[in-house]
């Protein structure tokens, strides 16, 4: 698991993921200096230097070289070029067998299928080339939209952490959802 590096890019029925290039920062930009981009997050919108630190970070995020690491792939259309968002993976425990899911995508393409058809190619990744035995995804209790998506995406509810973690001035709430890898077999035999 450790020290794998996945092929990129990876194509999609619309899109292409792949890692970050410097030329992406007006796409990039374009969410990041949003403030309904991070309601959820632990980030507030980004300034012009925080965003160009945050995608040289991306850059050099694709592969999987200790525990702890992630790749970030940007998501872009292939229809037009536009990078419209990014979909994590990061492993959490190699012992265990452990990863996590993240998705970001900027406002104006939700609700398009974007987000989905790119962390089912997450969900691949960790499944089929890092081997992962489960993988969870975790929101914000208000954030319905990812909450749905994670549904969507076959995983199960697991927990709810009530005021978890003081956030953005506030206690949060934090919904967990996860996936086994015997859950995602069945899946892809399912069709």
């Amino acid at each position: 698991m450790i020290g794998f590096r996945p092929e990129l890019p990876i194509r999609t029925e619309r899109l292409v993921l792949r890692t970050y290039r410097k030329d992406d920062y007006d796409d990039f930009a374009a969410f990041q200096s949003r403030d309904d981009v991070h309601t959820w997050l632990y980030t507030v919108a980004r300034s012009a230097e925080e965003i160009w630190e945050a995608l040289d970070q991306r850059t050099t995020r694709d592969v999987f070289a200790e525990e702890g690491d992630g790749v970030t792939l940007a998501i872009e259309l292939q229809d037009g070029g536009t990078v419209v968002g990014d979909v994590s993976l990061w492993v959490t425990s190699e012992r265990h067998a452990q990863g996590e899911i993240g998705f970001l995508l900027h406002p104006d393409h939700q609700g398009k299928g974007y987000a989905r058809e790119a962390a089912v190619e997450a969900l691949r990744l960790g499944f089929e080339g890092l081997e992962l035995h489960r993988i969870v995804g975790r929101c914000e209790t208000r954030n319905e939209a990812s909450a749905r998506l994670l549904r969507r995406l076959g995983m199960r509810h697991e927990a709810r952490f009530v005021e978890n973690e003081w956030v953005k001035d506030e206690w949060q709430s934090e919904d967990v959802f996860a996936m086994l890898r015997s859950e995602w077999d069945l899946r892809q035999l399912a069709g």
